[in-house]
């Protein structure tokens, strides 16, 4: 097969018999198209496919990898992503889970569509990543990225708690609140979505901010620019907890910033033929289906 992609890595979601089948299918496959396949480790350790294939790291995976597809549902995709951002590695997402906004090749035709891409027969799109860190006393004390969303709530404590926006280094307004979710055009339709924000085309260049059960009703979802820098600033007494796309988590305290911009990194995600961002709205979210009358 003449392919741009000569080495694929898969990545599957651990502890799943069904991804296990899925991912020695697909490895044997891609092995029988004379191809070079990379087995991410734990995915390897998991599911057993720990002889005849080569075992490597996400760094492994970075550096020797032209195409990586990840087996699983939207969270093993987002993890994978965020941990091969840096190297610029495309993704395809072969939907074993529930949902499935970002994995968007069904497993009943994994092998065609695989086949597809590896043809040169896809679409490319390039999805915006954000950096966040907490600041403590003048330090950062976290850092990381995320591909969905930074979510900055109440913890475990189950009151409110009290902050400061600050957007570019100018103050906008002292909010009480469940919490604030920061969004990516890609993770508008996740978490922020059932929050009443907005759902952003993957092309616009735009960061949405969306309280979560504001203590006011004049606190509406607002989307800025992406080159925004938005600084979130924990007001005594209340500690709280940031989430990054629902995947790590940092304990924050009081007087701590948590501070999100555009990361420098984007994410490529390889789509097969057919693919439609809208064909995939009207299917997830059930637009258009017939009302049900009790």
């Amino acid at each position: 097969m003449n392919s741009e992609f000569k080495t694929i890595a898969l990545i599957g979601r651990y502890q799943s018999p069904e991804v296990a089948d899925a991912v020695l299918r697909l490895a044997n496959h891609l092995r029988d198209r004379g191809l070079k396949v990379l087995i991410e480790q734990g995915t390897a350790s998991a599911t057993g496919l720990t002889a005849g294939y080569a075992v490597a790291s996400y760094e492994d995976i970075g550096v020797n990898a032209d195409l990586a597809i990840v087996l699983g549902g939207d969270g093993t995709l987002l993890n994978s992503a965020c941990r091969l951002a840096e190297y610029e590695v495309p993704l395809a997402g072969v939907n074993q889970g529930r949902l499935g906004f970002l994995t968007d090749i069904s497993r009943d035709e994994a092998l065609t569509k695989v086949d597809e891409i590896l043809a040169g027969n896809y679409t490319e799109e390039s999805r915006v990543l954000l950096d966040a860190e907490v600041i403590r006393a003048g330090k950062r004390v976290f850092h990381t990225v995320a591909l969905n969303d930074v979510v900055v709530n109440k913890g475990e404590l189950g009151r409110m708690i009290e902050f400061d926006l600050r957007i570019d280094g100018e103050f906008v307004y002292t909010l009480r609140s469940d919490g604030m979710i920061i969004s990516t055009p890609t993770g508008s339709t996740a978490y922020a979505l059932s929050a009443n924000g907005p759902i952003l085309h993957p092309n616009v260049a735009g960061i949405a901010l969306v309280p979560m059960c504001p203590h006011t009703l004049t606190a509406r979802p607002i989307t800025l620019p992406d080159h925004c820098r938005i600084e979130i600033v924990l007001l005594p007494p209340h500690d709280s907890r940031v989430h990054f796309d629902g995947q790590t988590r940092y304990d924050t305290r009081a007087g701590d910033t948590v501070r999100i911009a555009r990361a420098p990194h984007q994410v490529k995600l390889l789509h097969p033929p057919g693919y439609s961002y809208f064909a995939m709205l009207r299917e997830k979210l059930q637009w258009s289906s017939t009302p049900r009358h009790g």
